[in-house]
């Protein structure tokens, strides 16, 4: 079983030839300037963008990432880009370069799924961020609306403003968030099956891949479909306790199991992550 580190490089967490850039030991320093990095595809300018690059999004690796902004722009990886030299990008791609960057300068870091509940009243938003290690507790930030107007600090997110898949999935069997408000914004996606699959890939985040918002594996295409019974939501109450309690040797060994693990061929496809 694969011992997790939150510390060195993960699988789509290496800077590649861009490792050694970050200067800065403060980590929301080291964070400020990822909200300069993308451009989030469904909104202006990134949509307006031609349709060559619009499959930025579809990029993994930071390693990737980091290339495809350094051929734009040759400033460092802390420098925010004018809106024309970003890349395009959701959520999870803002989230991923932070904990890359962090990690770059050995501070504990590591990925979430989930949903923000500050973006609109009522309703909780398919999105990702970011925790550092620090002070001895996880600190989320969410480095996309950095220097935005919210409700929240986005340096440092309170319990209940972000829930992880796992969170979200708890608090709606226990009947204290209804289900039907959760999903993501612009399409037909609502409802519990939304927060089955962050669920799955907050798991697979925590044991450092970070997949995109819509791959999908094991039995997620059933769950999306209403296709699953009591066994796997019995399954994801499981997934959610380990995923809030911490133990990694725990959450290491539940992405053994089938259903969950994200299998080899979904990310060994170099080719599939070059945005050409």
């Amino acid at each position: 079983m694969v011992k997790i580190d939150y510390v060195a490089p993960g699988l789509f967490t290496s800077l590649g030839e861009a490792a050694g850039s970050v200067v800065a030991d403060d980590p929301l320093e080291i964070c400020e300037p990822v909200h300069g990095l993308f451009l989030h595809p469904d909104a202006q300018p990134g949509r307006d963008l031609p349709a060559e690059r619009q499959v930025e999004k579809d990029v993994r690796p930071a390693a990737e990432l980091a290339r495809l902004l350094l051929a734009l722009d040759p400033m460092p990886l802390t420098s925010p880009r004018a809106p024309d030299k970003r890349l395009v990008g959701t959520c999870r791609h803002f989230a991923v370069m932070s904990c890359a960057l962090l990690r770059d300068r050995g501070i504990a870091a590591r990925v979430r799924c989930g949903f923000g509940m500050y973006f609109e009243a009522g309703l909780g938003l398919d999105h990702w961020v970011t925790e550092f290690f620090d002070g001895g507790r996880w600190v989320r930030v969410d480095t996309e609306v950095f220097g935005q107007e919210r409700p929240v600090d986005p340096r440092d997110l309170r319990p209940g403003e972000f829930l992880t898949g796992g969170e979200a999935w708890s608090a709606y069997r226990r009947g204290e968030v209804d289900g039907s408000k959760f999903g993501v914004p612009g399409t037909e996606n609502w409802g519990p099956s939304e927060i089955r699959g962050n669920a799955v890939r907050d798991l697979a985040a925590l044991n450092n891949v970070e997949v995109l918002p819509w791959d999908e594996w094991g039995r997620m295409e059933e769950a999306y479909q209403g296709r699953t019974g009591e066994d796997y939501d019995e399954l994801l109450d499981e997934l959610a306790v380990v995923c809030a309690g911490d133990d990694l040797d725990a959450v290491a060994a539940l992405y053994l199991h089938p259903d969950l693990r994200v299998p080899d061929e979904l990310i060994a496809e170099p080719d599939r992550d070059r945005a050409r």
